[in-house]
């Protein structure tokens, strides 16, 4: 069992983990909880035992430089806390590989950790691949199993059914220990979804902005975002078959999108935007 060893008390912690793998087109899931590392220096506190959750094969161990020194890096599943004065609320990130097996384990171990640390909300990050244009905003829907959660959040169920990854069974197991159980999900165009997406990253980072109430610096995330769609587009410029599909793609999309373009959906974007920059309400000007 993961222990919390000199570790404060918490301020009203949430978790926020993604994972490696299946879950993670575009690595667009794993860059924003690397973002957030790095953006309010979280520091480790824990990790799980790679001996058992990991096939060494599939996630070989590396040899790393250290002081000069050479040793072994075991890849695993690792646990950061940040504290974050602009949230006014701790932060713990479960950075990691989508497990080769025990995943049961492996979620039951996560979960007792984030009881025995006072965590309330766990929010899953996840991004697949779809069929949408990189030239639209990046699609990213928050879903939960809790009826509480879908009123106070304002969300919509999940409808899916079908394989799940490690995101799915960590959210359904943080439901199942009662703790607020939210996953949001970056569509990403599937012909460009083998390369790193900045662009979901930061939809995926703006989900959580708008999710936990508070501003989160995108940091060079909109200008990387901007530069992998410039990228693309000097692609599909040299393929006319490419050119027209991302073309069709667009049409569909925007035919789908027009009635979230109601006045009482772009009244409550607003007023989102008013609590997260700190503003007491009004109109726009």
């Amino acid at each position: 069992m993961i222990e919390l060893e000199d570790v404060p008390e918490l301020r009203d912690p949430v978790l926020i983990a993604a994972f490696e793998g299946w879950n993670d087109a575009g690595e667009a899931a794993t860059a924003a909880v690397d973002h957030l590392i790095d953006l309010w220096d979280a520091e480790p506190i824990a990790a799980l035992d790679p001996e058992d959750y990991y096939d060494f094969q599939v996630n070989r161990p590396r040899v790393v430089l250290d002081e000069g020194r050479r040793r072994i890096s075991w890849r695993t599943t690792r646990i950061l806390l940040a504290t974050t004065p602009g949230i006014g609320r701790d932060v713990i990130l479960v950075q990691g590989i989508e497990p080769s097996f025990r995943w049961r384990a492996f979620t039951i171990e996560l979960m007792e950790f984030a009881q025995q640390a006072g965590v309330t909300t766990v929010f899953t990050l996840g991004a697949l691949m779809a069929d949408v244009a990189h030239t639209r905003p990046i699609p990213v829907t928050a879903t939960s199993d809790s009826e509480d959660v879908l009123h106070r959040y304002d969300l919509e169920p999940s409808r899916y059914e079908g394989p799940t990854g490690i995101v799915g069974v960590l959210a359904d197991a943080a439901t199942q220990a009662g703790l607020q159980s939210i996953s949001c999900w970056a569509a990403v165009p599937h012909y460009a979804g083998h390369s790193p997406s900045p662009k979901a990253t930061l939809g995926l980072v703006s989900k959580l902005e708008e999710l936990i109430d508070a501003p989160i610096p995108h940091g060079d995330l909109p200008e990387a975002a901007k530069a992998w769609e410039r990228g693309i587009n000097e692609l599909a410029e040299t393929d006319d078959e490419v050119a027209e599909y991302v073309q069709s793609l667009e049409e569909a999309q925007d035919t789908a999108e027009l009635p979230e373009a109601s006045g009482d959906a772009i009244a409550r974007e607003f007023e989102r935007y008013l609590r997260r920059r700190g503003h007491d309400g009004g109109g726009p000007g």
